[in-house]
């Protein structure tokens, strides 16, 4: 795929139902949809892009997710680690509410396994420790991810990123969801979240596992099909890990424990790293993702600048009365 294909792929011109600004900011293309709303890409006033996330209309009529979403954005403002992409602004009680976080400009795990494939033991023992250092600072600030997956988990020059910390709380337990409907991405749920039990840090490590499996294998776990089918395997089997390299078997095990007390804490999770990278020190080479993958980050980086706002129509002078 080209340079100019790849980019279009990445920046989507606004469509006719996306905003042209969110507060201050102007709006250059979108970057993708989800289920909680649809991210776009801007600026800051010095320059600097920024990704802006804006809630989808249904959830911002919802007054208890109004208050779970200010709550979790003013607990993920003070999230600031080397793993993370930081929430820099956000407006809880704007009419759709929306929040701001440093744009990252490289490929989501998901989308580089899905074009490229599997990734090597190295990068995937890089990917995890990089994780787990996002989730020792997420969980410092008394936050549980509840949504760690692929497409949460963006591939930088120097390491990944993890984004969307907590923003899932804020949908739990809301009218919308109330009936019955599990928030979280079905393959990459912990069995106590697909029973509806409490979440905790532990759930975190669960998906955590999950994501290694799939960068390693390019398969889920728990395999895919209908939620339900999968939340059933989640809860009652096995994961299939017949593909999972050798020296990434004990993380994946340890870490896709039914039970959360039989999960690695994250300081655990670093060693078992440290240990499967032959008691080397694990260090981060500016090379630590395939070739391939590495040059959509070049692709990422040229983003289109917000268009110029368009000029004031002129006003003809006012023709003389007639004689």
């Amino acid at each position: 795929m080209s340079a100019s294909a790849q980019q279009g792929t990445v920046f989507k011109p606004l469509g006719e139902d996306d905003p042209r600004h969110v507060a201050g900011y102007r709006l250059a293309a979108r970057l993708g949809a989800g289920g909680m709303g649809k991210v776009y890409l801007s600026y800051t006033l010095g320059g600097r892009p920024v990704a802006i996330k804006v809630i989808r209309p249904d959830f911002g009529q919802d007054a208890e997710f109004r208050r779970r979403f200010a709550q979790e954005v003013q607990a993920a403002q003070r999230v600031q680690g080397l793993y993370t992409a930081p929430v820099i602004d956000a407006d809880p009680d704007a009419k759709q509410p929306w929040l701001a976080t440093a744009y990252v400009p490289g490929p989501s795990l998901a989308d580089a396994v899905t074009q490229h494939g599997k990734l090597p033991v190295e990068t995937v023992l890089l990917l995890v420790a990089g994780i787990a250092e996002a989730l020792q600072v997420i969980h410092g600030a008394g936050i549980v991810h509840r949504d760690l997956k692929p497409a949460n988990v963006l591939l930088a020059a120097d390491g990944p990123r993890v984004i969307d910390f907590g923003i899932a709380r804020a949908a739990d337990a809301t009218s919308l969801t109330s009936s019955g409907v599990t928030i979280g991405t079905p393959s990459f749920m912990a069995p106590e979240q697909a029973a509806g039990s409490q979440v905790t840090p532990a759930t975190d490590i669960f998906a955590l596992g999950q994501v290694a499996a799939y960068a390693s294998t390019g398969s889920p776990a728990f395999g895919e099909g209908t939620s339900h089918g999968v939340l059933y395997r989640i809860v009652h089997e096995e994961p299939d890990l017949t593909g999972v390299p050798e020296r990434l078997r004990e993380l994946v095990t340890r870490c896709l424990a039914k039970e959360p007390q039989d999960r690695p804490s994250v300081a655990e999770l670093l060693t078992i790293c440290q240990e499967a990278a032959a008691e080397t020190v694990l260090r981060r080479p500016e090379e630590w993702l395939p070739s391939a993958v590495a040059a959509e980050i070049g692709t990422r980086k040229a983003a289109p600048a917000p268009a110029a706002a368009a000029p004031e129509a002129a006003v003809p002078p006012a023709s003389p009365p007639p004689a």
